[in-house]
């Protein structure tokens, strides 16, 4: 593992207690980070501290991405845990169960677009203004290749990444003069217990259009994820890194 210095950094991972935000967390700590890790489950969280075992360094906190009240409640608590919040890492989502658009009960499509896309608006609404404040911070939001391409079958979740790209650029523009960074990563499959779901059908097509013939790994997703959280990433915002093992084509 590559150091990054994120000695004296504090930030939030949400979703940060299993999968890809678990590995996220897990790299930031290494890299001298303390983090929050936001997330519905009490269970998953405990079970994440104490694997982590990284003492003051890690906080939870059981939110509900989907309710703004509570997401600002969450900010305004961390930031005063911390004494202030350098990055946020939106990267809590569903999938939701596969289905044609016509056949897609309306209930499935509004439970994904609540947590993958207004989860992350909530979040960035919420911890902003303490960014603003040390005119400093990072933001990083874990969209899809499937918010690039759309895939079939999953339209709920396309579009709900679509949205996380397009609420970066948007959000990333208006932070360019303020300190505040705001990327997003568009993974491919990447192995992780989301998948559990997913069809296999749906896994294996999505496999079948990655030239790299392979999952993506949860470490790769970290590393990525911070390098974009560290002050070396001083002149890239507003914009989209590819992680699809060269599926992406744009």
């Amino acid at each position: 593992m590559n150091s990054l210095d994120l000695n004296g950094k504090s930030g939030i991972v949400t979703g940060g207690a299993s999968g890809i935000g678990f590995g996220i967390t897990q790299r930031m700590l290494a890299s001298g980070a303390k983090v929050a890790i936001w997330d519905r489950s009490v269970e998953n969280m405990n079970r994440a501290e104490e694997e982590l075992n990284a003492g003051d360094s890690i906080r939870t906190v059981q939110v509900e991405l989907t309710d703004p009240s509570d997401v600002k409640k969450a900010a305004d608590e961390t930031n005063e845990a911390f004494g202030s919040i350098e990055f946020l890492v939106n990267c809590a989502g569903i999938a939701g169960t596969n289905a044609k658009v016509w056949e897609l009960e309306p209930e499935q499509w509004t439970s994904v677009i609540d947590v993958n896309l207004n989860g992350v608006f909530f979040c960035c609404n919420a911890v902003v203004p303490h960014m603003l404040k040390n005119k400093y911070g990072r933001i990083v939001n874990i969209a899809s290749i499937a918010g690039k391409e759309g895939n079939p079958t999953a339209s709920h979740y396309s579009a709900s990444k679509a949205g996380v790209i397009g609420l970066t650029k948007s959000l990333g523009k208006e932070l360019a003069q303020e300190g505040v960074i705001v990327n997003t990563v568009t993974p491919a499959v990447i192995q992780t217990p989301i998948l559990e779901q997913v069809e296999q059908y749906h896994i294996d097509y999505m496999l079948s259009k990655i030239p790299m013939g392979r999952f993506g790994e949860v470490n790769e997703a970290a590393a990525m994820v911070a390098w974009l959280c560290s002050d070396d990433c001083s002149f890239t915002t507003a914009s989209v890194f590819d992680l699809s093992g060269g599926r992406a084509t744009y």
